[in-house]
């Protein structure tokens, strides 16, 4: 699944080619996504110029002067900048033709993606109104972590990937984290010290900032804007290494399920 470096990578791939374009064409080929596309996108779009891309959580945010496209890439969705026409594949199921001869092709094979569109403040829109705060802003700290956990019995694995507590941590970047702040993943969230939060705010900043940097994570279907791949996979000290020796002690890493998630974590560098 896409999480936040993957979203924030694609932003940054596609806004250079569509910023300040005006939308000549939408195409829609399948409207049933997670939630069904709007019937009246086309005419919300067309000629209308995209004045900027933002991102919450793991949406993508298209400020236009009459509203705003939300677009979600689901489990398994992505954007790719065409420079031309090309035919359209099974899962192909959006095209925004801007001005500058770029179109915007949505692919989403599984269909739990969304493009939907408000007209009213889009921070508010009720699928981002109750998200917590964005993990590389400085109003996400050890301190609100530790302050939002108190009495808390869930996980803390599952604690941090609430969006209700911070937007857009997801399950490869906050196994990561755990590794690196030596936190088990199936540690009370209640439980966790101050000092313990301080740690992994740190290190959900630091693997996210790293993941960004180096392109996003390859995954199975994800690419980036421009086709190629993201390059972070390389670099996962926990997701994915289960029953591989730890990098730092080099004992065998452990799979649990930690609310319905698959989690990897060393019996011994983490407490």
């Amino acid at each position: 699944m896409p999480e936040l470096p993957e979203v924030e990578t694609t932003l940054r791939g596609i806004g250079p080619c569509v910023i300040a374009q005006p939308v000549t064409d939408v195409i829609i080929r399948q409207h049933r996504l997670r939630w069904p596309i709007p019937r009246g996108l086309k005419n919300n779009l067309c000629n209308q110029t995209l004045r900027g891309l933002a991102r919450r959580g793991k949406y993508i945010l298209f400020h236009f002067d009459n509203g705003t496209l939300l677009l979600h890439l689901g489990m398994s969705g992505r954007l790719r900048i065409l420079s031309e026409p090309a035919a359209a594949g099974k899962h192909d199921h959006a095209d925004i033709h801007f001005a500058g001869r770029h179109i915007l092709r949505f692919t989403d094979p599984r269909r739990f993606g969304a493009l939907l569109w408000t007209t009213e403040n889009p921070f508010q829109h009720p699928l981002l109104a109750d998200m917590g705060p964005e993990p590389l802003t400085p109003d996400f700290h050890g301190q609100y972590l530790w302050a939002q956990a108190r009495g808390r019995k869930a996980p803390v694995k599952a604690y941090i990937m609430d969006s209700k507590t911070v937007a857009g941590v997801g399950n490869i970047y906050a196994t990561e984290a755990l590794f690196h702040s030596g936190i088990r993943p199936q540690t009370a969230a209640g439980k966790v010290s101050l000092a313990q939060y301080q740690k992994l705010a740190d290190a959900i900043k630091n693997v996210l900032e790293n993941a960004v940097r180096k392109g996003g994570t390859t995954l199975k279907d994800f690419m980036q804007s421009d086709g190629s791949p993201g390059y972070f996979s390389i670099e996962l000290q926990a997701y994915g290494r289960a029953g591989e020796p730890c990098v730092h002690c080099e004992t065998t890493l452990k799979l649990i399920r930690t609310g319905q998630r698959s989690s990897v974590y060393c019996p011994v560098c983490q407490k």
